[in-house]
């Protein structure tokens, strides 16, 4: 095994030593990290190619196992679909920016409407539910 392959071995052992560590976790920030890896996950599905680049291929595995197990520590303290509503949500939003940014799609007047309405609705849910 080379060098980066042991530094990229070490990195995810210590992602999921961080995430067995829940004292250290409010679920807010266990939350977060799902939303973020997802997002990453989704991007490096994008540029996977249909799973036909190795390196993006397992970047969106990786990310979306790490963001399935933040989603379920979420869930321990959380009401599910206040939980889902936000990690869905956010994560609609985050991916629509990241494909502008990223790979040049195009965002109309509707779409940023309707993500605004999405942020919108999560924290009508968060607020009040």
């Amino acid at each position: 095994m080379g060098h980066e392959a042991t530094l990229q071995s070490d990195l995810i052992m210590n992602i999921f030593h961080a995430l067995h560590t829940p004292a250290l976790w409010s679920p807010w920030v266990t939350l977060a990290v799902a939303i973020v890896t997802e997002v990453l996950a989704t991007s490096s599905l994008k540029a996977s190619d249909g799973l036909t680049r190795l390196w993006p291929s397992l970047g969106a595995v990786l990310g979306y196992v790490v963001s399935l197990y933040c989603l379920s520590l979420t869930q321990r303290t959380m009401a599910i679909g206040v939980v889902y509503a936000i990690w869905s949500g956010v994560g609609i939003v985050l991916i629509s920016l990241m494909g502008w940014w990223v790979f040049d799609q195009v965002l109309s007047p509707l779409a940023v409407l309707g993500m605004a309405l999405i942020v919108v609705g999560v924290l009508v849910l968060q607020l009040w539910a």
